[in-house]
């Protein structure tokens, strides 16, 4: 697996109402933080591109985690216009036509498909998925993804063990649904510590209202850094 900053591997979700309150938050965490998730509710207010400017001038990386899903020619020109956006890592869902679309775009934007949200957790079958359980169809959006020119996938925690040798070793999982312990699960099913999520296999976590919500979100995001570096191995740093 090519090597990935320790730096670089806990990622904080600005999930707030608005560019004000992410520009606050961000400040506040300072040289904290690395890596940035800004998901659909942020790109859909004034200042989004702005935001993401500002925060690729400062020196951080972001993940728009927008989860595009339509005909393959609109998410190919999206992806093309995102692709300018100093965005480090793009979500679409995982679907053929939508990946090989944004692969078509993607330059040096690596692009992650989303598998199975992490708020399902599998009673929603039939409608959703067809019968199979969530961590076969996880699997299935997996090896589609690497098969489509996908560079990862974002999948939850409890699916990392099944991932390990099904997908490539530079194949990067990216894991939401991370509480700390006794935190509560809030409006996601499947979750996980961040030193589980480490120790199967998560290349990147995702850290959102455990640390945003938080009343020092500082400390709060240095209790997960503290469990991520004593659960990963020296091989996966």
């Amino acid at each position: 697996m090519t090597q990935i900053p320790s730096a670089e591997r806990l990622i904080v979700a600005l999930d707030v109402p608005n560019a004000a309150e992410a520009h606050a938050l961000v400040e506040r965490l300072g040289d904290a933080v690395r890596f940035y998730k800004v998901g659909l509710e942020l790109f859909s207010v004034p200042g989004c591109f702005e935001l993401v400017a500002w925060l690729t001038g400062r020196g951080h990386k972001v993940f728009a985690d927008l989860k595009l899903h339509d005909i393959p020619e609109t998410v190919r020109r999206a992806v093309a216009n995102l692709r300018g956006s100093g965005a480090t890592f793009l979500t679409v869902h995982g679907h053929r036509s939508v990946m090989e679309a944004a692969a078509r775009e993607k330059g040096a934007m690596k692009i992650l498909a989303v598998t199975v949200l992490t708020s399902l957790d599998g009673s929603e079958y039939p409608e959703v998925y067809a019968s199979a359980d969530v961590a076969a169809r996880v699997l299935t959006f997996a090896r589609a993804a690497e098969a489509n020119g996908m560079d990862g996938v974002v999948c939850s925690p409890k699916e990392l063990s099944i991932l390990g040798g099904a997908v490539g070793s530079g194949f990067l999982r990216v894991t939401p649904g991370i509480r700390f312990q006794g935190g509560d699960a809030q409006d996601q099913a499947r979750v996980a510590t961040p030193a589980s999520a480490f120790r199967d296999g998560a290349t990147h976590l995702v850290v959102g209202r455990a640390v945003t919500a938080a009343s020092d979100p500082r400390a709060a995001l240095e209790a997960a850094r503290a469990e991520r570096d004593a659960a990963a191995a020296p091989a996966r740093r």
